[in-house]
């Protein structure tokens, strides 16, 4: 079982910056893929980006250029540094892995005002 506690979370002002950070616990094992998702008000789930252990990289359209996704193999956490943030980025944002699994975070709340 794998346990992921994302933080970072909050309010911003459109323009501005946020990081979240993702850690995961737990029986991981070998190679595997974290990433973020986000969830706004009545729409789906949808990806943002993520980033497998050997750093390759999978992003939205709607984020190119504006975000980063990183981690840390040893300290098994994974980040997303949002710059230039719009209201439309407002959204839960949910910390996944996969690896023998898929799990998810609880969701770190991310609101951008106009």
């Amino acid at each position: 079982q794998v346990r992921l506690v994302e933080s970072g979370g909050g309010l911003v002002q459109a323009g501005g910056s946020l990081t979240l950070s993702c850690a995961a616990s737990g029986s991981i094992v070998g190679t595997n893929v974290m990433g973020w998702y986000r969830q706004a008000p009545g729409k789906q789930r949808e990806l943002v980006a993520t980033i497998t252990s050997g750093g390759y990289t999978n992003w939205s359209d709607s984020v190119k250029g504006r975000f980063t996704i990183s981690r840390d193999n040893a300290k098994n956490t994974v980040y997303l540094q949002m710059n230039s943030l719009k209201p439309e980025d407002t959204a839960v944002y949910y910390c996944r892995m996969i690896n023998r699994g898929d799990y998810w975070g609880q969701g770190t709340q991310v609101t951008v005002s106009s």
